[in-house]
């Protein structure tokens, strides 16, 4: 795991990682699988994980508009 690696291993660490099509597919599996065993699929769910998901999506929605919206940030409406 990424936080078990210390600054001076790092190199070596991402030199073993698999970074093919399916080593990345495999890799956003594990992490919604963790995500959805640890929030999503519980006795007693609350709003955590699903408000969690949908301030992911704000973030990511506005991300992708920035460079819209820095451009309307410096226009006159008058």
């Amino acid at each position: 795991m990424l936080l078990d690696v210390k600054l001076g291993q790092l190199p070596t660490w991402l030199a073993m990682r698999d970074f093919t099509p399916g080593g990345i597919v495999g890799a956003l599996r594990r992490g919604y699988d963790r995500y959805y065993n640890k929030y999503i699929n519980v006795k007693k769910g609350g709003l955590g994980g699903i408000s969690m998901l949908l301030a992911g999506y704000v973030v990511v929605s506005y991300i992708w508009s920035y460079s819209h919206l820095k451009h309307d940030r410096h226009r006159k409406y008058h």
